[in-house]
């Protein structure tokens, strides 16, 4: 079946985020800043920038007025003020983040399991029946490109695929710390599985998987809750891997810099990113870390 363009994105952010807290008892991880727009934001831009029309973030319970708020409140109030003080112009950020494509803000179901797979799952009933539609991992910032627009960009290539994933290559010595793409055809490129965190050693190649795909609906088939893998939970991957046994997965190169904020290591080092390639202070801190 051929499916039409994604125009619908699913983006989650519904984990507890232990590595985070206490903050994130009270902030979502993905509300955490790179400069001064939350994660979040920048994975909608990139949705936005593919030309995805709507949005879906699958937040916790706690999370989701914390979204619907940053995304739809007009703080008029702020507003009224800035004019008065004659700053304006400082009110255009707010309008940008209001002017995003349209945004759903929905909780995890319950009855899933935990798992990555369990928040695109509980999307189902956004999702018709007869279209594509784009995941994004909101712990996953991409620079320098959309891969949402790389994913859709390639689908009208491969009407065949049952999914597209994104990949970045990575040194050797890290590559026991993502999961690493098995190709079933290098010249094809497509997917045979994904292997979490090998041997260096047995790693069968330096492409990482993360947060970005382009999948069918026939991924519901296998985001199930009897379907749980790895320590009891539901996995996007395993799903994948399922359709790759059925039909063409294809495999995409990123065209940016994928960086992680999982944790909070790899946090400071995508602000310290996003800080030097767009701050207008960048060289200061630059000269900061240099003398420090």
């Amino acid at each position: 079946m051929n499916y039409k363009l994604p125009t619908k994105a699913i983006i989650t952010d519904a984990g507890f985020a232990s590595r985070y807290l206490p903050i994130t008892k009270t902030v979502p991880k993905a509300m955490l800043p790179l400069g001064n727009r939350p994660i979040m934001q920048l994975v909608v831009e990139e949705c936005a920038e593919a030309g995805i029309k709507e949005i879906i973030i699958v937040a916790t319970h706690e999370g989701k007025a914390v979204y619907e708020d940053y995304f739809n409140n007009a703080c008029t109030k702020i507003k009224k003020q800035l004019h008065a003080q004659g700053k304006d112009d400082r009110y255009a950020a707010i309008s940008k983040v209001l002017d995003m494509p349209k945004i759903t803000v929905i909780e995890q179901d319950p009855a899933y399991p935990y798992g990555n797979g369990s928040p695109i799952a509980s999307a189902r009933k956004f999702i018709n029946d007869d279209e594509a539609f784009v995941v994004a991992y909101s712990d996953d910032v991409v620079f320098g490109s959309s891969d949402i627009k790389t994913l859709i960009e390639s689908y009208k290539k491969h009407e065949d695929a049952k999914a597209i994933i994104i990949s970045q290559e990575m040194p050797r010595e890290v590559l026991n710390k993502y999961g690493i793409i098995r190709l079933a055809d290098e010249t094809k490129m497509t997917l045979d599985n994904i292997v979490e965190k090998p041997a260096i050693e047995d790693a069968p190649s330096n492409l990482t998987s993360y947060g970005r795909y382009l999948l069918t609906p026939e991924v519901f088939e296998h985001l199930d809750p009897k379907n749980t893998g790895l320590d009891g939970e539901l996995w996007t991957v395993d799903a994948i891997t399922k359709m790759a046994e059925s039909g063409n997965v294809y495999v995409e190169k990123t065209e940016g810099r994928w960086m992680t904020t999982g944790d909070p290591k790899n946090y400071m080092f995508a602000l310290l990113r996003y800080t030097l390639d767009n701050e207008d202070f960048a060289d200061d801190v630059r000269e900061f870390v240099k003398n420090n």
